[in-house]
């Protein structure tokens, strides 16, 4: 990148399945690294130690690294069973320490159709808090960050902030999108989350919740950004979501469907892959 206090990761996996595809895709749009979630050999959390390391020599001979392991952890029910959870988080762990990178994407469980989220506060806050514990007790350089998503505890800023209050060794992730996707105004949020983030997630969508282009919808993406720089922030995670790519579902509960690539036509996924880069590049200054 040429603006050296930016460093502009992707969720590369959503311009092709093979790592190949990712690199050249990263190395096009000349980007710092991944947000590493899906190749060819499954998701972050599945790869064995050998793939892990086959993975981190490829990218580093590219001169690319790996951000943040975007995990699913989190992703599962709030009642469902913990322990194999945490089995999860302990292999990702693993393979974030092997790739070298410093955080973990993380969410805060799916609350039951119709219920109210507060009611489970405690059982969330208790979960999060040994996922940091573990986290703390094996690899104490990697950060759990917390993605604010539709479903979960934190699917709004208020209950985004008590888990980062209640959780101090947790950080944040911004998403826009899924908070417009959740009636929230992404403006007020920021302006309670800001302290407490570690990065962006740079996707956007108008107010029916469809994702379009950073800067083409409701998700103030300018504001963000830019206050996000001033305060010293520089890590982003482009999150294209602009053409349906393969993967998509298992990101889901079940019987949801992400309103994805319904606004703005691409012809493949690198030409999406390319526009969502293009989109975020504009608003920061970036020509390269």
């Amino acid at each position: 990148m040429s603006n050296a206090k930016i460093r502009l990761f992707a969720f590369s996996d959503e311009a092709g399945g093979e790592l190949s595809k990712q690199i050249a895709a990263m190395l096009r749009n000349s980007l710092d690294g991944a947000e590493l979630r899906g190749t060819e050999y499954g998701n972050v959390s599945a790869l064995s130690p050998q793939q892990a390391r086959g993975i981190k020599s490829r990218l580093d001979s590219e001169g690319l690294r790996v951000w943040s392991a975007g995990s699913p952890l989190g992703k599962i029910g709030v009642n469902d069973p913990f322990e194999p959870e945490t089995e999860k988080l302990k292999r990702t762990l693993e393979t974030a320490y092997i790739l070298g990178a410093p955080n973990i994407r993380i969410f805060s469980f799916y609350i039951p159709r119709g219920e109210n989220p507060d009611g489970y506060r405690s059982k969330v806050v208790d979960r999060l808090s040994e996922m940091a514990e573990i986290a703390d007790t094996l690899h104490s350089g990697i950060t759990l960050c917390h993605e604010n998503e539709k479903g979960i505890f934190g699917d709004n800023a208020e209950r985004c902030l008590e888990i980062l209050n209640a959780v101090p060794e947790i950080s944040g992730v911004f998403d826009p999108a899924n908070f417009v996707q959740c009636g929230v105004d992404t403006a007020a949020a920021w302006e309670l989350l800001k302290s407490k983030i570690r990065y962006l997630h740079i996707k956007d969508a108008l107010s029916d919740g469809r994702v379009v282009p950073a800067g083409a919808g409701i998700g103030n993406l300018p504001k963000i950004v830019s206050e996000f720089i001033e305060m010293g922030g520089s890590a982003m995670t482009v999150e294209p979501h602009l053409r349906v790519f393969g993967g998509l579902s298992s990101l889901e509960r079940e019987g949801e469907r992400s309103q994805v690539g319904e606004v703005y036509s691409y012809p493949d996924a690198d030409s999406a892959f390319d526009a969502a880069c293009g989109a975020i590049k504009k608003i920061i200054g970036v020509t390269k």
